[in-house]
């Protein structure tokens, strides 16, 4: 084990609003447009990079979980922009239904993941990367297989999160990266022990984000982000089908090749919902101190969080977070288990 004792940061309860932020602006794609074509138009944006063996790293979820990223829709993106391309995951911390690699096997099988090669990174070992300025980790542990591949899509879904407030892009490569056993561990407990649950708040986000540079440093200039607003559940994936219910407005698509302005912009949509529509989602990363994942990216030069949206579905023009959900019922409801009921179509 690698962890260093560090003083974590503060303020991760509190949203700061666009006008009240400093520094550069990057790019961010929006699209409306949730569908297999919304996927496809907006990966069209931020695909120059994704060159050689190119990994998707998705959350394929615990079994018959009814959140996830569509399986027609990622199968439509493989065939028709990746078809050379490999879905990668990590066994998971927490004893469940992808624990061990057999079981992980079994799990996406019944959730429709066989359209393609997917490989559990750390199926035969660990490998440490170094975390350029950590102050918690000089290195972090990641399934070693995730060293074979020479591009990254970053494929999310945008949702809550237990401990972490809220799933972007950050939470699928930081704790989704690191292998099932040490890097997890590194990142949830202070002493490193299995099934321990002992760091929380400013501490977890800043552990899950350093693990994060520790993947897009090794893959810089050839890593994307997608975060798919779609069945955002307080819950994260990893619940499955005991995930709370869906009561926040699908939003749409945002894509980046800026991680924090990607996470960044989608936490602004939501409080940007019309009625309080992202009241639930708000909520859960109030509650957990989740805006450390932003400002610490920040702190450890991992993007931008000021950018100009550039809305796909209209010429390209740039919009605010505000215009971009307008219009958005904030009573809608989902039918939560619409997606899972669709794992066939495949």
């Amino acid at each position: 084990m690698s962890i260093k004792m560090a003083k974590p940061g503060t303020g991760g309860e509190k949203y700061v609003p666009y006008e009240s932020r400093e520094g550069k602006e990057a790019v961010v794609y929006f699209t409306r447009d949730l569908s297999p074509e919304g996927l496809k138009k907006i990966y069209d944006r931020v695909s120059e990079g994704l060159t050689g063996k190119i990994a998707i790293k998705l959350h394929t979820g615990e079994a018959e979980g009814p959140n996830i990223i569509p399986r027609p829709w990622v199968r439509a993106l493989y065939e028709d922009r990746l078809p050379d391309a490999t879905i990668v995951e990590t066994n998971t911390y927490y004893i469940g239904s992808r624990y061990t690699t057999e079981e992980h096997r079994k799990t996406l099988e019944t959730n429709g993941w066989t359209f393609c090669p997917v490989d559990i990174m750390d199926e035969d070992g660990v490998a440490a990367l170094p975390v350029p300025g950590g102050k918690w980790f000089d290195e972090m542990h990641v399934g070693d297989h995730m060293l074979r591949y020479d591009s990254m899509l970053t494929l999310t879904h945008f949702k809550g999160h237990t401990m972490g407030g809220f799933g972007g892009s950050n939470k699928n490569l930081g704790i989704g990266c690191a292998d099932g056993r040490i890097g997890k561990g590194e990142i949830h407990s202070d002493t490193g022990k299995q099934n321990q649950w002992d760091v929380d708040k400013e501490r977890l986000m800043e552990r899950i984000t350093e693990s994060t540079k520790a993947t897009i440093t090794h893959f810089a200039g050839h890593i994307s982000y997608i975060n798919v607003m779609r069945n955002m559940s307080v819950s994260c994936d990893c619940e499955g089908a005991d995930a709370e219910p869906v009561v926040t407005p699908d939003i749409g698509i945002v894509a980046s090749y800026d991680i924090l302005a990607a996470d960044q912009a989608c936490i602004d949509l939501l409080y940007n919902l019309p009625g309080g529509g992202g009241k639930a989602m708000i909520d859960r990363v109030e509650s957990r101190h989740g805006f450390r994942q932003l400002s610490y990216m920040k702190e450890m030069g991992m993007g931008c969080d000021r950018y100009q949206l550039v809305d796909i579905d209209h010429e390209d023009q740039v919009i605010t977070a505000a215009k971009a959900v307008e219009g958005i019922d904030p009573k809608w409801v989902a039918d939560p288990y619409n997606t899972f009921k669709g794992r066939n179509q495949v």
